[in-house]
């Protein structure tokens, strides 16, 4: 990092401390009423934890070097010998056809030699159905029933009975590469080494998080139209806050494809039984053991995401009232055996959940003041500009320059995370409340990866509803007949309301949903084959894009006459040594040029025909969706086109009803 651009950063610190100093001793209404002053303080601290979480990125950032964000896989370790490894696919009471295509990816996984990978499936609901395809794959099976620790229990029950030194676990929805081992084992390979070596200078290392990465598009990206626009919600952490955990040998470890180091988890205890984020929190008491945990940035796995209202928001819900949980029982405030770096960290993991809480109080001062004229910030109009504005938007700066990759490419922008906060606000900042007091949830439940609509799923748009039109309201209001003088002075007050705005129209659409019509995911795969003409002549084929349900191919060896829309065909596509036997009815004949694209609905073939082709569609990333974000479209750019596409949609459908009369 350039000398010029640590200036920059230090100076956007040093005027948001200034700033802070400011709101704490010359700003509170010590005087007002107890409502007023109460809702003073919490505004205040709110902004102080904003600022102290955004420093803590900051100096992650400026610590952190390309070494430590590009962590290099190593080959295996000559010197070693090759370590067993067990992995365990964990399953509750998801869909079956999930979980073979789990159980099918982890039958590919790479590894030079594969007696030494042992696969076990862990079913806390001993379901026959289950231990029949366990059975079907070759692989072990672990049930248990009356399971009372939930995932934790699961895996527990099932590593007192594996041996291997590693071991690996995968959810049921997380679907393995076949680079996985290759990827993740060479690192413990490579520290067994230089424990041996020097010893006296070498942390152990206990686990290696790869990035949860899905192949579906997200909640934002769908709802919103943006499956080319910006990148899954979740990468933010796993693709860039926890590679820079990673970088200072602390990442945490996010529940699923991930390996351990067998001695060091039973050296705490095993998976930790009492909360329901036992991911969090095992990873963390690794640290305090004394090992190091890494996190690489190329993903290795992927799954699938939940798309729908209640889906989401209850699996936001478990994730913060557990994270809360944790913390609780790790006392990651006093603990004596957490390090420096362990607890900040932790601390910056604990205040994020708190963040929606913040995000409220935001959006709730300025129309306080608006409508009400309850004043909770005691400040002349000159003087905060002075202070507030020149940190506020060099500070701003910072954390969008800070979150710019080594390849000079954006994951997330603060506009975006912003948005992201206020979809999640309405519904999280209760049970972080109540979390925080003790009162816990009574039951939990598996996030369902089903997508589900209902009238009840409707009721999840009221309360952006309302605080869309509360604040339109005190937008008219404040601003109403006012002298240009007078919206001068009270710009602030209409600029975060027009903020407020802006996210929660962006809230509206995203939770107005989408129709569902593809019934799977389309991945760009090119994969050589062969196609059955009506003569009875095969042509060479290259695929374009694969997905359960259907097939995109051109041939390659010159045009095909006598291949129409409707025909019933034959071809096959070849995997590794395989040649996988294939049917399915022409859908569509495009046309690239001069070159014809078949479109196929696809019918699923059985056993290892099936076994080839579920591995060519989920070998790898769905490079349909991006990676990193288009900067050149912005919040407003997606607000402008989501009123443009949906008001088309309505005018479709008022069209369609007055044409039927």
């Amino acid at each position: 990092m350039s000398n010029k651009r640590r200036f920059i950063y230090f100076l956007a610190i040093a005027l948001s401390i200034i700033y802070l100093l400011w709101r704490i001793f010359f700003t509170i209404p010590w005087h007002a009423n107890i409502f007023t002053l109460i809702f003073a303080l919490l505004l205040v601290i709110s902004e102080i934890l904003s600022n102290a979480t955004g420093f803590i990125l900051i100096f992650f950032r400026m610590l952190s070097t390309k070494k430590k964000m590009n962590l290099i896989i190593p080959n295996y370790e000559p010197k070693q010998p090759l370590p067993d490894i067990d992995i365990i696919v964990v399953t509750h009471n998801e869909n079956v056809d999930l979980l073979r295509k789990t159980i099918n990816a982890a039958t590919y996984l790479n590894y030079p030699d594969k007696s030494k990978v042992h696969i076990v499936v862990a079913d806390d609901g001993n379901r026959p159905e289950v231990q029949a395809l366990a059975k079907h794959y070759h692989v072990g099976y672990s049930g248990m029933e009356n399971n009372k620790q939930a995932k934790s229990g699961n895996i527990n029950h099932t590593l007192a009975k594996l041996h291997s030194p590693l071991f690996a676990i995968f959810d049921t929805d997380m679907i393995p590469f076949s680079t996985f081992l290759r990827n993740t084992v060479p690192l413990f390979t490579e520290n067994f080494q230089q424990l041996k070596d020097d010893p006296d200078h070498t942390e152990p290392l206990g686990f290696v998080q790869t990035p949860q990465s899905f192949y579906n598009a997200d909640i934002f990206q769908f709802n919103l139209f943006s499956e080319k626009i910006i990148p899954n919600e979740q990468d933010f952490f796993s693709r860039d806050v926890n590679i820079l955990n990673g970088g200072n040998k602390r990442a945490l470890f996010t529940g699923s494809n991930a390996v351990f180091l067998r001695s060091a988890v039973d050296e705490v205890g095993g998976f930790p039984t009492d909360t329901i984020t036992e991911d969090f929190e095992l990873g963390t008491m690794l640290n305090m053991a004394g090992y190091i945990s890494l996190a690489t940035k190329v993903p290795q796995s992927s799954g699938i995401t939940p798309i729908d209202m209640k889906g989401v928001i209850k699996q936001r819900t478990r994730w913060a009232r557990g994270v809360i949980q944790s913390c609780r029982n790790l006392h990651i405030f006093t603990n004596p055996h957490l390090t420096m770096m362990n607890r900040i960290i932790l601390l910056n993991t604990y205040f994020y959940w708190w963040a929606f809480f913040r995000r409220m109080i935001y959006m709730t001062a300025p129309i306080l003041y608006a409508l009400f004229k309850i004043q909770v910030v005691n400040a002349n109009f000159w003087i905060l500009m002075v202070i507030w504005a020149p940190g506020y938007f060099l500070l701003h700066y910072v954390m969008g320059d800070t979150s710019v990759m080594h390849d000079n490419a954006k994951i997330r922008n603060e506009r975006w995370g912003e948005v992201q906060e206020t979809f999640f606000a309405p519904y999280l900042f209760i049970p972080v409340i109540l979390e925080s007091l003790g009162i816990k949830a009574k039951k939990f439940k598996v996030t369902s990866k089903d997508v589900t609509y209902s009238i009840k799923d409707k009721l999840y748009i009221l309360p952006y509803l309302i605080l869309w039109t509360v604040t339109l309201i005190a937008i008219i209001k404040f601003n109403y007949g006012k002298y240009v003088s007078e919206i001068l002075v009270g710009s602030v007050i209409t600029f975060w309301l027009l903020m407020h705005f802006i996210n929660l129209s962006m809230c509206l659409f995203i939770s107005l949903g989408r129709p569902v019509y593809r019934k799977s995911e389309r991945f760009i795969r090119k994969v050589t084959g062969k196609v059955q003409s009506k003569d009875g002549t095969w042509h060479a084929i290259l695929t374009e894009d694969v997905s359960e349900g259907g097939i995109a191919f051109k041939t390659t060896d010159g045009p095909v006459d006598d291949i129409a829309e409707g025909d019933d065909i034959k071809f096959s596509l070849q995997h590794q040594q395989f040649n996988i036997q294939l049917t399915g009815k022409v859908a569509r004949i495009s046309h690239r040029g001069d070159t014809a694209i078949y479109s196929v609905q696809v019918q699923m073939p059985e056993d290892e025909n099936r076994d080839h082709y579920l591995q060519i569609i989920y070998d790898g990333a769905n490079t349909t969706l991006p990676s990193v974000q288009d900067t050149w479209v912005t919040p407003f750019d997606e607000l402008y086109m989501n009123l443009v596409v949906r008001a088309r949609t309505i005018e479709r459908k008022i069209s369609s009803r007055f044409n039927r009369f």
